[in-house]
C-alpha cells in the first residue's frame, strides 16, 4: 500500500471502527471510554500533518475510487482542512468520551457510538475531500447520520419529527450542492477543488446560478436565515449529539464550504452580498431571539445559530483580516458552545431539568460541573483573558474595515455580541448563581460528564492567555482560502484601540441585558420570524398531493402497472419512431417456409387463447402454447441451444403456474367489455410497436460488432465453440448467476406459499 493510500485511510479510520464501537459502546462506561483513543489519536495526527503543510506547503493524496467516471478519493492536506479536522477528531474525542458515561446502561449505547462514529468520518471527508462530488457523498452522510442521531430517542414523536425535518432542509441543500458541483466540474473541466481554485467563475453566465446554489448548501447546513428554524428543534437529540453536530461540526460545515468556495466563487458584489446580509440578519435575529428561552439546550441552540451568522458576516469580505477573525471566532466558539452543551447536559442529568427559571444555587453540589460553565460563559461574553475576548476584538477591527456599510454592521455585531453574552451567562452562569440551596439529591455529575467540558473551557483559557499559540494555524487556514500567504499574530493587548473600546461596551451591555433578562424576555416583540410555518405548510401540501396521488398511481393490481408500463413503453417508441427522422427501407422479405409458417400461427393462436382466456389456468396454459411455438421456431430457424433452454423454461413455468394458481377465481370477472377493448388495444399496439422495431433494425443494415466478437472471442478466450453457452457462462456469467439467483428465490418462495396453503386447508 503507497503513501497516497495511508494518507487517505487514517483519517478515515472513524468508518473502519465502527464494529468495535457497537461492541464496546454498549460495554460499561469504563470499557467505552477506551474508543476516545481513536479520534485522539487522529487529534496527534492532524497536528502532525500540520506542522508538515507549515514546512512544506499543502499536499493531496488520492485513492482511485470509480477511475472511469473521473471519481477519486482525492484528501487535500491544507491549513484549512486540518484546521476543521483538528476540531472534528479533537472534540469528537471528548464527545465519546462524555457520551460513555451520559448513555451508560442505555440498551442503544452501541447503536448511538456507531452512528456517532460515522458522523465523524463522514464530516472528516467533508473538510478534507479535494474532489467536489466526493465532498458531495460525506455531505449528504453527515445529514443521513445526523438524523439517526437526533431521533435517537426514536419513541418520542418530538425526536422523529426534528430528526426528519434537519434531514429535509439540509438534504434540499445538499441537492443544491450537487447541482453546483456538477456545473462547475463541467464548467471548469474538473472536479478537483485545488485545481479548480486557480480559474474565477466570476465571468460565468451562470455564475449567479451556481453562486446561488452552493450558498443554499451552506445557508441550511448552517441554519442561516431563514432555514434557521430546524436547529433548534433538533436540541430533542441526546446531549452529546448537540455538543458535537449542533455547535462544534456540522453546522459549521456550511462555513467550512463558504470559506471553501471563496477562492472560486467569491470576490463578486453578489457574493460578499448575499453571505453578509444573511450572516448580519442571522446573528441579530438569533442573537435577539436566544435572549427570550429559558430551556439551556434552546438557549444555547440560537446562540450558536448567531455565531454562524457572524463567520458567515466575516467570511463574506475575503480578506485577510476578516477571514483570520472568521476562524479565530470558529476556535472560539467551539470550545465554549461545546463546554457549554456539555454542563447542560451535566445539570440535566443531576437535576432533572433544563429551565433557567427553576435552576439556582449548583455551584456546592456541582463544583467542578459549575467551573466548567461559568468559565465557558465568560468566554462567550467575551471578557479578558479568555480566547472569546481575543475572538470579539478580531471581529470588531475586521468589521470596521468592511468597506461597505461598515459601521452599520459594527453596531450590529456590538449588539449581537452583548445580545450572546446575556444569553451565554443566563445558560452559563445564572444555573449556579445565587444562594439557594440545590436539592439534596444533586450532587457532582459522574467524572465522564464533567471532564470534557472542563477540558474545552480550560482551553479557552490557555489560548486566550497565550492567543499565539493559534496564529500559525490560523495564518496557514487564512492562506487557503485567500490563496495568499497570510501572517496571522493574535495578542492579548493591542493597546487601547477602538476595538477595545466597542469590547468594553459590549460588557456593558451584556451585563445589562443579564440583569434585565426577565423583563427582556416578558416583553418581547418578536418571538419568531413564522418560516417554520413555511416549511410545515410545504410539507403539509407534499402530503395531501400524495394522498391524492398515491391511490392513483399506487391502485394495487398488478394489471394496472402493467397497464402503465407498457402504455409508456409504446408511447416513447412511436415518439421516437416519429421524431426519429427517415426511417430504413424495408425491402424484400425473407420467404416463409411452411414449417415456419405453421409455428408462426401456433404462436398467435394461443396468444389470442390467452387474452381471451376467463381463467387464470387457460391463461397459463395458452402462454405455455407461445413459448413452446417460439421454442419450435428456434429450432427451425437452427438455435437448438436456445430450443432447449426455452422449452425448460416454459415447462417449469407452467409446472409452477399449475401448482400455484388453480386455485385462484377468473381474473376476467371483473372486467367490462370496455376494458377488455381497452387492454386489447394496449396489447395490439405494444405488438405492433414491438414488430415494428424488429423490422425496422433488421433493415436499418447494420453489422453487429458483438457477434463478430463473440465468435473469435468464444474458442480463443473462453475455448469453448458453444457460442450461446460461452456467453451465458464466460462473458455474461455475473448476469447469469443474478438470474439463476432469481430463479431459486422464486422456487423458495413457491414452496413457501404452498406449504403455507397446505397448512390453512381444511
Amino acid at each position: 500500500m503507497g503513501y497516497d493510500a495511508l494518507y487517505v485511510l487514517v483519517p478515515l479510520t472513524p468508518f473502519l471502527l465502527l464494529p468495535g464501537a457497537v461492541w464496546l459502546g454498549g460495554r460499561p462506561a469504563a470499557y467505552a471510554r477506551l474508543l476516545a483513543l481513536a479520534p485522539a489519536v487522529l487529534t496527534g495526527y492532524f497536528v502532525y500533518l500540520l506542522w508538515r503543510v507549515a514546512a512544506d506547503g499543502a499536499f493531496t493524496a488520492t485513492l482511485p475510487w470509480a477511475p472511469d467516471l473521473g471519481l477519486s478519493l482525492s484528501l487535500r492536506f491544507d491549513g484549512l482542512g486540518l484546521l476543521f479536522a483538528i476540531i472534528v477528531a479533537g472534540i469528537g474525542a471528548l464527545i465519546v468520551l462524555y457520551s460513555s458515561s451520559y448513555l451508560e446502561g442505555h440498551p442503544l449505547a452501541g447503536r448511538f457510538q456507531l452512528t456517532l462514529f460515522a458522523f465523524m468520518g463522514s464530516m472528516l471527508g467533508v473538510v478534507l475531500s479535494d474532489n467536489l462530488l466526493v465532498l458531495f457523498v460525506f455531505w449528504e452522510l453527515t445529514g443521513f447520520t445526523s438524523y439517526f442521531l437526533i431521533g435517537f430517542d426514536h419513541e418520542r414523536h418530538e425526536a422523529r419529527k426534528a430528526a426528519l425535518q434537519a434531514l429535509l432542509v439540509t438534504g434540499s441543500g445538499g441537492l443544491a450542492l450537487l447541482g453546483a458541483g456538477v456545473w462547475i466540474w463541467q464548467t471548469t473541466g474538473t472536479p478537483l477543488i485545488s485545481v479548480m481554485g486557480g480559474a474565477s467563475l466570476a465571468s460565468h453566465p451562470a455564475y449567479a446560478i451556481i453562486a446561488a446554489l452552493i450558498l443554499l448548501a451552506a445557508f441550511t447546513k448552517s441554519a442561516q436565515v431563514p432555514f434557521h428554524f430546524w436547529l433548534p428543534n433538533a436540541m430533542e437529540a441526546p446531549t452529546p449529539v448537540s455538543a458535537y453536530l449542533h455547535s462544534a461540526t456540522m453546522v459549521k460545515a456550511g462555513v467550512y464550504l463558504v470559506a471553501r468556495m471563496t477562492p472560486i466563487l467569491g470576490g463578486t458584489a453578489f457574493w460578499s452580498g448575499v453571505v453578509a446580509t444573511a450572516g448580519a440578519v442571522t446573528m441579530v435575529g438569533a442573537g435577539y431571539r436566544s435572549l427570550l428561552e429559558t430551556d439551556l439546550k434552546r438557549i444555547l441552540a440560537y446562540t450558536t445559530i448567531a455565531a454562524l451568522g457572524v463567520m458567515m458576516l466575516l467570511l463574506s469580505a475575503g480578506t485577510g483580516p476578516a477571514v483570520a477573525a472568521g476562524l479565530v471566532y470558529l476556535v472560539a466558539h467551539a470550545l465554549y458552545k461545546g463546554a457549554l452543551f456539555l454542563t447542560s447536559g451535566a445539570v440535566d442529568h443531576e437535576t432533572g431539568t433544563r429551565d433557567v427559571g427553576v435552576l439556582r444555587g449548583l455551584r456546592r453540589a456541582m463544583p467542578l460541573t459549575g467551573t466548567a460553565a461559568i468559565v465557558a460563559a465568560v468566554s462567550m461574553a467575551g471578557v479578558p483573558p479568555l480566547l472569546g475576548f481575543v475572538a470579539k476584538e478580531e471581529l470588531y477591527a475586521a468589521v470596521a474595515e468592511f468597506p461597505v456599510a461598515g459601521s452599520l454592521l459594527l453596531a450590529a455585531a456590538v449588539a449581537a455580541s452583548a445580545m450572546l453574552g446575556a444569553a451565554g451567562l443566563t445558560a452559563g452562569f445564572s444555573p449556579f448563581a445565587g444562594d439557594t440551596p440545590a436539592p439534596d439529591k444533586v450532587h457532582e455529575a459522574p467524572r465522564g460528564l464533567w471532564v470534557p467540558p472542563l477540558t474545552l473551557a480550560l482551553a479557552g483559557v490557555l489560548t486566550g492567555f497565550v492567543p499565539a499559540l493559534l496564529s500559525a494555524p490560523l495564518s496557514l487556514a487564512v492562506g487557503a482560502v485567500t490563496g495568499e500567504p497570510e501572517e496571522v499574530e493574535l495578542a492579548l493587548w493591542h493597546g487601547v484601540t477602538t476595538a477595545l473600546m466597542l469590547s468594553g461596551l459590549t460588557l456593558a451591555l451584556t451585563l445589562i441585558l443579564y440583569r434585565y433578562r426577565v423583563a427582556v424576555r416578558q416583553r418581547a416583540w418578536l418571538r419568531s420570524l413564522r418560516t417554520e410555518r413555511l416549511y410545515d405548510g410545504t410539507l403539509s401540501l407534499a402530503d395531501a398531493l400524495s394522498r391524492r396521488v398515491g391511490p392513483l398511481m399506487q391502485s394495487g393490481p398488478l394489471r394496472g402497472y402493467v397497464r402503465v408500463i407498457v402504455v409508456t413503453a409504446v408511447g416513447l417508441l412511436f415518439a421516437a419512431f416519429i421524431l426519429g427522422g427517415d426511417l430504413p427501407e424495408v425491402g424484400q422479405l425473407s420467404p416463409i417456409h411452411p414449417p415456419t409458417a405453421g409455428a408462426a400461427l401456433l404462436i398467435m393462436v394461443a396468444a389470442v387463447s390467452a387474452a381471451l382466456a376467463r381463467t387464470a389456468m387457460a391463461a397459463v396454459l395458452s402462454l405455455g402454447a407461445v413459448g413452446y411455438g417460439v421454442a419450435a421456431m428456434y429450432v427451425l430457424l437452427g438455435a437448438p441451444d436456445l430450443a432447449t433452454t426455452q422449452f425448460a423454461v416454459e415447462t417449469l413455468t407452467v409446472v409452477i403456474f399449475v401448482l400455484v394458481f388453480y386455485q385462484l377465481p377468473g381474473f376476467a370477472d371483473g372486467l367490462s367489455w370496455l376494458g377488455r377493448g381497452r387492454d386489447a388495444l394496449i396489447a395490439g399496439a405494444a405488438g405492433i410497436t414491438i414488430a415494428l422495431l424488429v423490422l425496422f433494425t433488421a433493415a436499418s443494415g447494420a453489422s453487429s460488432r458483438l457477434a463478430d466478437y463473440f465468435m473469435d472471442a468464444a474458442p480463443s478466450l473462453a475455448h469453448g465453440r458453444n457460442v450461446v453457452n460461452v456467453i451465458l457462462v464466460d462473458f455474461r456469467s455475473f448476469d447469469t448467476m443474478g438470474e439463476i439467483t432469481v430463479l431459486v428465490t422464486v422456487a423458495i418462495g413457491v414452496r413457501a406459499l404452498l406449504h403455507i396453503g397446505r397448512e390453512r386447508r381444511p
